[in-house]
């Protein structure tokens, strides 16, 4: 699963996150590269909530 798909997974629009947190989305997509993505979400899990509201896909 690419960080890409993983993001559409969890209904967080990709682009809008990108271009609004530039640093935090390199940072989670260096982060999700080295991890699987179920330890990338028990520890992002309170983070992803919050960029999802921020970014949910429509």
């Amino acid at each position: 699963m690419t960080f890409e798909e993983y993001l559409s997974s969890k209904k967080i629009d990709e682009n809008q996150f990108k271009q609004q947190e530039p640093a935090r989305y390199a940072t989670w997509k260096s982060e999700f590269d080295q991890q699987h993505p179920e330890s990338f979400t028990t520890q992002k899990k309170f983070l992803i909530n919050t960029i999802r509201r921020k970014y949910l896909v429509r």
